[in-house]
């Protein structure tokens, strides 16, 4: 499975973006979630939702302001993100997953990273 992500880009705080990460294969039977990664830090868990959409999870910084989603028509699944703080400066990476929950952040694939800068 081969994860592309899009959306990233330069933001005033307060302001909103929607990442995107678009899978090559036909379906992707695992749930899926995103991480990021800011410059000297390890990279952390952010959201993921399992593989029916029907249930999701966030780390709680993001909790009220980020809304992870998928489209399975599509193979594609979103996250959307309201509110940025500086803070949320990172490299963002979607990711399959290893099971079909949502609360399980083992990851299977790794798709490429996108930028997201929030200025203050």
């Amino acid at each position: 499975v081969q994860l592309q992500a899009s959306g990233g880009g330069l933001v005033q705080a307060g302001g909103s973006l929607r990442l995107s990460c678009k899978a090559s294969a036909r379906t992707v039977p695992y749930a899926m979630g995103w991480f990021r990664q800011a410059p000297g830090r390890e990279r952390e868990f952010v959201a993921a939702i399992s593989l029916s959409g029907g249930s999701t999870d966030y780390v709680d910084s993001v909790k009220g302001r980020f809304t992870i989603s998928r489209d399975n028509a599509r193979n594609t699944m979103y996250l959307q993100m309201n509110s940025l703080k500086p803070e949320d400066t990172a490299v963002y990476y979607c990711a399959a997953l290893r099971s079909a929950i949502a609360t399980n952040h083992a990851v299977n694939y790794w798709g490429q990273g996108t930028q997201v800068t929030v200025s203050s």
